[in-house]
């Protein structure tokens, strides 16, 4: 059974989270009030609609309140985002996703008992500044208690080494979650290299100069076998 979503608010940041979950097999309903925001993406979601989401009645006739979560990603208009996400409350939306771009909307949100709050700005500077200050991390998701998860490209100091010989638990507290890894293959009659996880790591793995490590642990470890091996 596929997944049923709501993204209200389709600029950039709307837009790509509708367009991800679609090629993810979920099924989305992309709402926004400005019918050129709606065509630039009905033909790649389930269901595109211009409509006003501070209108509960609209809403409400869009069946939002049977869908497995709802996000308001509208950006520059707070008063929307608030209306909107009050409304979502009153129809009894299961799962409530609100934006938020600074400190003081998240309170008044968080206020308002909304418990999933993006600030999409804050991450993309976090993710940023982390990638400058470290170059061979190339995404990372933060955790609770100064944990974190990271891809990063393989440290030369490790570089066709298997990961029994690297020690990762032992040395740097860490834990290999799996690899990304670039094969060649054929695609509309030429060689092209495509990108897939090899799985769960073994002892005897041997990680490959190319390859895309990704790995959890606390932020301090991370940053020591980065530095340790490069």
């Amino acid at each position: 059974m596929k997944h049923k979503f709501a993204v209200i608010g389709l600029g950039i940041f709307g837009n790509s989270i509708a367009r991800t979950l679609a090629e993810r097999g979920a099924e989305v309903l992309a709402i926004d009030n400005e019918e050129d925001h709606v065509d630039d993406i009905k033909d790649d979601v389930a269901y595109a609609v211009a409509l006003d989401a501070t209108d509960i009645r609209a809403m409400e006739a869009q069946n939002i309140q049977d869908m497995d979560a709802v996000i308001v990603a509208i950006g520059e208009d707070f008063e929307a985002v608030l209306i909107t996400t009050a409304n979502l409350q009153e129809l009894n939306v299961k799962r409530i996703i609100t934006r938020a771009s600074n400190k003081q909307q998240r309170r008044i949100l968080e206020k308002m008992g909304v418990q999933e709050i993006l600030s999409p700005e804050g991450e993309v500077g976090k993710t940023v500044a982390e990638r400058l200050l470290q170059p061979s991390i190339r995404t990372f998701l933060p955790l609770p208690d100064n944990y974190e998860i990271v891809e990063i490209n393989t440290p030369r100091g490790v570089a066709n080494k298997s990961l029994s010989k690297i020690s990762l638990r032992e040395k740097y507290n860490l834990n290999m979650i799996t690899i990304k890894r670039f094969f060649e293959e054929i695609q509309d009659g030429k060689p092209t290299q495509v990108e897939h996880i090899i799985g769960v790591p073994k002892a005897d793995t041997i990680i490959y100069p190319s390859d895309i490590l990704i790995l959890i642990g606390k932020k301090f470890d991370i940053k020591r076998f980065i530095e340790v091996n490069r």
